[in-house]
């Protein structure tokens, strides 16, 4: 099935793409692909090292007549976001990523590509192993983790790079240069509850939301998809009132990065109003379809009979979630003034899980103000503290502040005029690159993004466009032979 893929053009990225999506990479579990790496930069005979987090670094001299060249850092991240459709019959820790081409397009069969920031990661492969493509003194960053915290570039300890320039291979537009990204932070509210009895003759409902299309909860928060956590939320909201609905189980959403696309809830009802819940629940059915039909046209709600439980939610606690789930921001906060059309502060109710007797909440909020940042957080601790719960804060990175006047920027606009006869959309995005944290400790580097056009991440969705990555690859290697010389 990958064979396609290797004939693709350019043949080296898509070669080594495939050679990489062969390995199990998931957030926090990278050890086989951190193995895969400093294999492949040591049989290169590449000086090539893993440093104390696990980040992988490998050095390439400049080619010959480069050497006076200011010295680059090659970045990508290592991991992968692993999601699946329920109905995928596929095990992320043993098996390769199964992709096939869809006219212009390379996807996945049911899961995620990897194409963030698997292609970045390919392009740097190929790059290294080339005997053909001039280029400065090159260093391969490979961050790990990037997916669950960004702990990678975090650990990254100063000294370590001697580069002057960094560019970024994790942009997923093809006519987009990054000059800045958003921070985050994560948000768990957590809480304790007492289970009780099922009501007499009460009868079981199992309740799925489904079909969304997911996606980044950076860069696909603006489009107005829907979150299965809050349309969950709302289908039970004012159950136990009007129909004795008592929750027995929660369980929606994944990774934290991600929209959710799918939430299931077990519940139960009171004998006397099943057949007004029933009703009353395929109506609403209709209106949040029809509300959404525009953007999530395969999305499904549906309530089936199902087994009776041993214990449901207390009520008290109930009502107190899902009243806090519905006022919880989700969604696009605040839109930026200073930068036209860019999100700048946005929460992503990730996680909801509710089960035997615990519930844990998972949200991801961005920003590129800290301050907006900090607002949108408190607000969300606030509302879930009302409910009774415990709140935590981690996991904070900062966002890149965009630098109009970069130098790296000017090579980068003026070679894409050149190459492609129009002007690239110098942009800050809202998702979160690496760029912000390691400019931490590498303050002076001159840092830029881009990348070939990637559609979907995060989702099962995902898809990279064939035609798009011939053009970040032209785009790469021409960059490469216009790097400024040392002063």
């Amino acid at each position: 099935m990958n064979s396609e893929i290797r004939s693709l053009e350019p043949k080296e990225v898509w070669n080594r793409f495939a050679d990489l999506n062969a390995v199990p990479r998931a957030s926090k579990k990278e050890e086989q692909v951190i193995a895969f790496m400093l294999d492949f930069g040591k049989k290169l005979g590449l000086e090539t090292f893993k440093d104390n987090t696990g980040n992988v670094i490998i050095r390439k001299p400049a080619t010959p007549g480069m050497e006076n060249r200011k010295a680059v850092v090659l970045q990508s991240h290592l991991d992968m976001v692993h999601q699946k459709n329920a109905d995928t019959d596929f095990d992320f820790a043993t098996q390769g990523i199964e992709m096939y081409v869809a006219a212009d397009w390379v996807k996945a069969k049911g899961t995620t590509l990897g194409a963030d920031n698997g292609l970045g990661v390919a392009a740097i492969m190929a790059i290294l192993e080339s005997n053909e493509i001039p280029h400065p003194a090159l260093e391969a960053l490979f961050t790990i983790d990037e997916e669950t915290g960004m702990t990678g570039a975090q650990g990254l300890e100063k000294g370590v790079l001697k580069g002057e320039i960094l560019l970024n291979l994790d942009t997923e537009e093809d006519n987009e240069i990054g000059i800045g990204c958003a921070g985050g932070v994560d948000i768990t509210a957590t809480r304790t509850y007492k289970e009780e009895p099922v009501p007499e003759g009460a009868g079981a409902f199992r309740i799925t939301v489904k079909g969304l299309q997911g996606g980044h909860s950076g860069m696909d928060i603006h489009k107005g998809l829907g979150n299965a956590n809050k349309i969950m939320n709302r289908v039970l909201f004012d159950g136990f009132e009007n129909y004795g609905l008592c929750i027995a189980g929660i369980d929606g959403g994944g990774l934290r990065n991600a929209i959710p696309r799918e939430s299931s809830a077990l519940v139960v009802v009171d004998k006397v109003s099943k057949e007004a819940f029933e009703f009353e629940f395929d109506e609403l059915a209709r209106t949040i379809k029809n509300e959404l039909k525009t953007m999530e046209p395969s999305l499904t709600i549906a309530a089936e009979p199902a087994e009776t439980p041993g214990a449901v939610m207390e009520l008290g606690v109930q009502e107190g979630i899902t009243k806090a789930l519905y006022a919880a921001h989700n969604g696009v906060y605040r839109m930026s003034a200073d930068m036209e059309g860019l999100t700048e502060t946005s929460n992503n109710i990730a996680r909801v899980i509710i089960k035997d007797g615990e519930i844990k909440i998972s949200c991801l909020t961005r920003s590129s103000v800290d301050s907006s940042k900090t607002d949108l957080a408190n607000t969300l601790r606030a509302t879930f503290e009302l409910a009774g719960c415990e709140v935590k804060l981690s996991g904070s990175y900062p966002g890149w502040q965009p630098n109009v006047n970069s130098p790296i920027l000017k090579v980068l606009r003026e070679k894409y005029e050149t190459l492609f006869n129009e002007k690239p959309d110098v942009a800050a995005c809202h998702a979160g690159l690496e760029c912000g944290i390691l400019g931490q400790n590498y303050p002076e580097m001159d840092m830029i993004s881009f990348g070939p056009t990637i559609r979907g991440a995060h989702s099962p969705d995902e898809r990279a466009g064939i035609t798009s990555t011939q053009k970040f690859w032209k785009f790469l290697r021409e960059i490469l032979k216009d790097i400024p010389e040392k002063k």
